[in-house]
């Protein structure tokens, strides 16, 4: 009996997602999406309109598992030090399994000045990031837990491109002490 094509499909964008995080848009092939994937050529293109197409699920892939991560710790009954904490953290620990960066920052560079439809896709995300720092953030306020007198929208924009900027810093080589000074250093805005 033949697998589910949504099987195959789920498979295929988890494969090529790593990819893309791997080796950028442009410097992945077809070829290397085949080996990725273990689909052929054809039906790469019969699963998926085009090479962009794949990229753009992949994508999406990435934000939605990365964004349910962070809605879990910003739903959590942690102090809002705490989450931003946890969130620099996992800039500090990636894990060791994925590739350096971060997807998002990496397509920014690339596709975003060039591609609006994939710009499009990051500018929602990122705002759906900021938001939801920003709610966690204000929270803390309302608890006493952070300056009431600090400008709520301004912090949550300054996480959101300290982790960009930490994960830039890992793909470039930079190691885990590094790192870990710039979150402490970020927490101290906090």
């Amino acid at each position: 009996m033949a697998r589910p094509r949504t099987f195959e499909e789920d498979r295929a964008v988890e494969a090529a997602m790593l990819a893309f995080w791997d080796a950028g848009y442009e410097n992945t092939s077809t070829q290397a999406l085949c080996a990725a994937t273990g689909l052929g050529r054809s039906s790469i293109y019969n699963t998926f309109a085009s090479k962009h197409d794949l990229f753009k699920k992949a994508l999406r892939h990435y934000m939605d598992g990365r964004n349910a991560r962070l809605a879990g710790l910003m739903g959590s009954g942690l102090p809002a030090k705490d989450k931003v904490g946890a969130v620099l953290g996992w800039a500090v620990e990636p894990d060791p399994e994925e590739p350096a960066g971060c997807l998002v920052v990496n397509s920014l560079v690339e596709l975003g000045p060039h591609d609006p439809e994939v710009a499009e896709l990051l500018r929602l995300d990122n705002d759906k990031r900021v938001r939801m720092m920003r709610s966690a953030i204000e929270e803390g306020m309302a608890r006493g837990e952070i300056d009431a007198e600090k400008d709520a929208l301004a912090l949550a924009h300054f996480v959101v491109a300290t982790v960009s900027g930490m994960r830039v810093a890992a793909r470039g080589g930079a190691g885990r002490e590094t790192l870990a000074s710039i979150a402490r250093t970020a927490l101290d805005a906090f």
